[in-house]
């Protein structure tokens, strides 16, 4: 097959957005009026900008009206995404207002979705910093709302998303065979990166990398297998140093304590999202995990997303068309049942 033969075959297979964040208004509201601990001012263009310690994000069109997000997915040639929240999600807020918010939240991504389920769906979002309130959540979420997975932040203010206080949610989510997307948050140290952008760029990447290790080490994956794990930003760095954590389980005894295999083995059952639009970086999570467990992802409507380089570096991966046809969406649509 000829190469424009090739490039025409990519443009006819559903592309389904799995990475993309969506503030609904009402939150937006709900944190102007208070109380939060993060502020709002408004930028030269009229865009809401939220202010939190050592952050801020601007919420652009993209970022908060629905309708022109879908004007903009078909500009692109996207056909779906699923939308989440994004951080630092609602756990730098009290825990009572955490709750409050994240019902909020899920409430109006729930509506969303049975409003235009032919372009959205969702993962909901947790108050990971009310353990408890957190079950109940969850319940209501995959119950009532019909979510088929949340979205976890890779700390919890600090505390290790394998910590013990959480295992009665994973419990309930093995059960149910939910989907868990762990996406980072502040990194552990953060006070280092404040300069440069180096929180987003660098420090997201080693948090999500941090959860993936402390999740396998201390068996929370092996103990709760029901469960189906997507790490944002192709894992971090978890294709490159699976090997390293490898040499770890040989050489040191604590990390054989709760695990029965090496953890690239677990690890290789993850599915990772393509927000890293470098294809020699894609090629090797493929390598790792397999392209039936490799997600499309474009970060929209962040400034460092991209719809364009999304679809771009996918379609000039070197893989199969079949192969390609699962990653640009095939393998989301089976994950979450669409």
């Amino acid at each position: 097959m000829g190469t424009q033969r090739v490039r025409e075959a990519t443009y006819d297979m559903t592309v389904i957005d799995f990475h993309n964040h969506y503030y609904p208004p009402e939150y937006i509201e709900a944190i102007r009026t208070g109380p939060s601990n993060i502020s709002v001012t408004v930028d030269a263009d009229g865009n809401p900008v939220l202010h939190s310690p050592g952050d801020k994000n601007y919420i652009v069109p993209g970022h908060r009206d629905i309708v022109y997000r879908e004007r903009v997915l078909d500009a692109a040639g996207v056909d779906m995404q699923v939308i989440t929240f994004t951080a630092p999600g609602t756990l730098i807020e009290s825990p009572a207002r955490s709750v409050e918010l994240a019902r909020l939240i899920n409430d109006a991504l729930a509506a969303i979705v049975r409003e235009r389920g032919n372009r959205f769906s969702a993962l909901a979002t947790l108050p990971l910093n009310d353990a408890h309130a957190s079950v109940t959540e969850f319940e209501r979420v995959t119950g009532e709302l019909g979510f088929r997975g949340v979205m976890l932040f890779g700390n919890v203010n600090g505390i290790a998303l394998s910590d013990e206080r959480f295992w009665p949610l994973y419990e309930r989510a093995s059960d149910a065979g939910s989907v868990m997307y762990i996406h980072p948050t502040y990194p552990v140290g953060v006070e280092a990166m404040t300069e440069h952008w180096l929180m987003p760029l660098v420090g997201f990447l080693f948090d999500t990398t941090l959860a993936a290790a402390g999740l396998v080490y201390s068996g929370v994956v092996e103990r709760y297998p029901g469960i189906r794990w997507v790490l944002a930003h192709l894992g971090g760095a978890i294709p490159y140093l699976a090997e390293r954590l490898d040499r770890g389980y040989e050489a040191f005894a604590d990390c054989r304590e709760a695990i029965t295999r090496p953890p690239s083995e677990y690890l290789k059952s993850f599915y990772y999202d393509t927000v890293n639009f470098d294809p020699k970086a894609l090629h090797l999570a493929i390598d790792f995990a397999g392209p039936d467990h490799i997600l499309a992802g474009s970060d929209y409507p962040h400034r460092i997303g991209s719809l364009e380089k999304m679809l771009a570096s996918l379609r000039a991966l070197d893989v199969s068309e079949a192969d390609r046809a699962n990653i640009l969406g095939g393998n989301t649509a089976r994950l979450l049942g669409i």
